[in-house]
């Protein structure tokens, strides 16, 4: 059964941390909301059946959003 993927716990934020951030951040609240859409497509994806190539090219468009969001979270150390 798909379970949806835990985005806080691969940030390693609380949701109140993440929800100030987000209340601070326009960008990062927009690629919040893209990555819950994404999340639930690749959840939807996984339910029905859709074909292997199609739920990995979900995931991995997923992972993209993660990672943009995590870059701004987390911002790579100079």
């Amino acid at each position: 059964m798909p379970v949806p993927h835990d985005l806080l716990a691969d940030l390693h934020i609380t949701a109140d941390a993440f929800q100030a951030l987000i209340d601070k951040d326009q960008d990062l609240h927009k690629l919040h909301k893209e990555y819950n859409t994404k999340d639930k497509e690749v959840l939807a994806a996984e339910a029905n059946g859709t074909s292997d190539d199609a739920v990995n090219r979900l995931r991995k468009e997923r992972l993209l959003l993660k990672d943009r969001i995590e870059r701004i979270i987390h911002p790579p150390k100079a």
